[in-house]
């Protein structure tokens, strides 16, 4: 049974891992074309700041200090105490879509639904503006991907009970 909650733990890590590498490669090619262009001072002064705020809010808020130690917890929980449904849903579990509090799961929710309204206002942007955009949110799921995997290497062989809501 141990090593069937192994498995889901790393099920969960790989199948959260590959949803952001896919992210990430659906946008980089945006961001890269509008990198080929010629850009104007006022693109490169918005890819700037772009890329500072995603990399501090998307990334350092949103992930290293909030969802990626949550879900590094989950994974920690899954391994100890998981169940056939967690196994085969372990990455959507992990990301806090079921068997969370109330509120975890309303803000997993509401913040998916956010980011799939955002993904289609951003296609209605033309280059190079969306690249640049897109620059910023490849940066912060990069952090994100990364701060993911330390924390759940981190927590991955704890004996402590983590707090997993």
């Amino acid at each position: 049974m141990a090593s069937l909650r192994a498995a889901a733990g790393l099920w969960a890590v790989a199948g959260f891992s590959l949803l952001l590498i896919a992210a990430i490669e659906r946008l980089l090619p945006h961001a890269l074309d509008a990198l080929s262009m010629p850009l104007g001072l006022h693109h490169l002064a918005l890819l700037a700041a772009n890329l500072l705020f995603m990399l501090y809010s998307e990334g350092y808020r949103g992930f290293q200090r909030s969802f990626s130690p949550r879900f590094a917890a989950r994974v920690a929980d899954l391994r100890r105490n998981g169940d056939l449904l967690r196994g085969v849903l372990a990455p959507f579990y992990c990301m806090g879509y079921f068997g969370a509090g109330r509120r975890q799961t309303i803000v997993t929710w509401s913040l998916t639904t956010l980011i799939v309204l955002l993904v289609i206002t951003f296609r209605l942007i033309p280059q190079p503006w969306r690249g640049v955009l897109d620059a910023g949110v490849v940066a912060g799921l990069i952090y994100g991907l990364l701060a993911t995997w330390y924390w759940t290497a981190l927590l991955w062989n704890t004996r402590e009970e983590p707090v997993a809501s």
